[in-house]
Parts: C-alpha cells; structure tokens; sequence
C-alpha cells in the first residue's frame, strides 16, 4: 500500500470506485491526499490499484468500522439507497449512516462531507427525502466541520436516468410524458458534482450546497433535447402519473431493473429537482449532449450495478434524489 506519511491528509470515500466516488477519488489523488474506500463489495475490481486502500462496511462491527477510519483527516459519505429491497430498507440506511457518523467521530475524524439530495424534509411524505433530513441533521448534530452536498439529477457517461431516457426515445416511436411536464430538473454533470465535493474537503466551517448546474429545463423540455441531440423523431404523449407508473413497472418487468419508483415521481412531479439558488456547476448539459451522441445505445441498469457479482458498485440514479437500491452517487 501507498506509504501513508505522505501527501496531505487521509480521506475516506464510501463508495470511491461509485459514479461519483471515482471522480472524487481522482481528483484527491491528483490532489496529495492518501485515499480509502468503504465498500459494500470488497471483492470488486479496484481501478486505482494501491492508490486507494479498499475496506468493508462493517456496519454491523462499529468498533471495526472505526478502526478502518482511524488517521482519516475527512470522511466523504455517499452512502445510501435508492429503493428498498430485501432487508435494506430506508430505515435500514438511516441507522446504517448513523453508525458511520458515530464511528468517524470516535476515531476523532475532523471533517464530513456528506452528500444528501436536493430539497429534503423532515416533513416530507416521501420516505427518500425524511431520511436524507434526518440524516443532515444527524451530520449538524454530530459537532464535526461540515458541508452538505444536495445533488439533483448528475449526468455524465455512467448516468442512468439521462441514458435511459435516451435509451427508450431510440427504440419506441411514442414516449409518454408524466402529466403535464412542466416540472423543472437542473441537472448538474458528474464532474462538476465531484469537483464541489474535493473542494469541500480543503473548506473551513459549515456550509450546504445546492449542486445544480447552469441550465434549468421543465422535463418536457428535457426529453425533447435529448431526442433531438440523437436524432431521433419520437411523438410526445402527456399521461396522467398513474398510467405512466404503470408503464415503467411494465418496462422494468421486461428489462429487469426498477426503471422509476413511485415515490420518484411524485419528487419529480413535485419540483423537488430544482432548487432555487446560485449555479454550482459550469458544464451545460445541452453542450455534453451534442458532443455524446452515443448515449442511449445500451440500457443502464440500477440493479445489475448492485446486485450482480460483475456490477459496478453504485451511483444515484437522480443524484441520486429518488430512489433506493444500496447506491452511492
């Protein structure tokens, strides 16, 4: 392993080999900084080799899981689910992040960067958005410096909402848009997400941040440029939420993966995917999509990403806001 004395510090990454997390991780190498992992899958290909030390969850071992952050200067936490299946619930992620909190604490971890989603709520009737709250308040309450990262939906090459959207505009001559479409998304690209997060680990003091990026679109306006960007002639239908639920149940039965939960629906519908507030991000979407006119040629599965023992680890498929299979943005 790389030698530990060296460099600027020790920071720790749920998820590092993750959509996001790899992103993170490069940029904090490049940096000087000494970087570890928590994984779900320890056993999984490590594309950074020694760079980057590769150590299990251990939720369920606190006193082993503050060994494993021991000497770790900054803890980024991705940590979280998209939808629950099995025993891994909501819940289950609540508790499970409460215990890494606890457990950077005891090992006298000074800073968390830990990322949520955009508009959560203690009051929120959506299970997704109550638990990214009571989280943020269990990382405010903790007493350790921090910044709280709130993602909207990221795009990049590994994406999953973006490239599936694209992936059905190419084989189907209809697409369905849920009600009215007028509901706004700012998504923000992958790289811009990780740059804030690195940057959050050099700040100083508290702070929350929205992570949008510079273009704000309604979705009937968002899947409309992602047809166009591929060249693709599609008829647009507005159906009610309902109809359209049904139909993406259908697909995920057909393609065998969770293509959109309820409860990301009623996020998406609700406008929680466009906070007011200042640009974080420079990389226009638009512009990414002219230069990537491939995306959408495969489907991208959440749940091969998971659950398969090739899968890659994780990423949030709105920045993950929606959502819940054991992911990392």
């Amino acid at each position: 392993m790389h030698d530990e004395k060296a460099g600027r510090g020790t920071v720790t990454i749920t998820g590092a080999f993750s959509y996001t997390g790899k992103y993170v991780a490069q940029l904090l190498l490049d940096r000087g900084y000494r970087v570890r992992t928590l994984t779900g899958h320890p056993g999984r290909e490590n594309p950074f080799g020694q760079a980057v030390g590769v150590f299990p969850y251990d939720f369920d071992r606190p006193d082993q899981l503050r060994k494993t952050l021991l000497g770790t200067s900054t803890l980024i936490n991705t940590y979280w689910v998209r939808f629950p299946r099995g025993e891994l619930t909501f819940e289950t992620a609540v508790r499970n992040t409460r215990t890494l909190i606890e457990a950077a604490k005891d090992a006298g971890v000074g800073r968390i960067v830990h990322v949520s989603i955009a508009n959560p709520s203690a009051e929120s009737p959506l299970a997704y958005y109550r638990g990214k709250a009571e989280l943020e308040q269990a990382v405010i309450d903790s007493g350790l410096s921090y910044t709280i990262v709130r993602p909207t939906v990221i795009f990049g090459e590994e994406d999953i909402l973006i490239n599936n959207i694209a992936w059905f505009v190419r084989r189907f001559p209809v697409f369905g848009i849920p009600g009215d479409g007028r509901y706004r998304i700012r998504p923000i690209y992958v790289e811009d997400m990780a740059r804030i997060m690195a940057e959050a680990v050099d700040a100083t003091g508290n702070a929350v941040i929205d992570a949008v990026g510079p273009e704000t679109y309604t979705f009937d306006e968002l899947v409309r440029l992602i047809a166009r960007s591929i060249g693709r002639s599609v008829r647009f239908v507005h159906v009610p939420a309902g109809l359209a639920y049904l139909a993406t149940l259908v697909a995920g039965w057909l393609v065998g993966d969770v293509v959109l939960t309820w409860e990301e629906y009623r996020g998406l519908m609700g406008n929680l995917l466009a906070p007011e507030g200042p640009t974080a991000g420079s990389t226009r979407l638009s512009e990414w999509l002219s230069a990537h006119q491939a995306v959408g040629m495969r489907y991208a599965s959440e749940v091969a990403r998971h659950y398969t023992p090739a899968g890659i680890e994780s990423r949030p498929l709105l920045a993950k806001p929606f959502g819940s299979v054991p992911k990392h943005l």
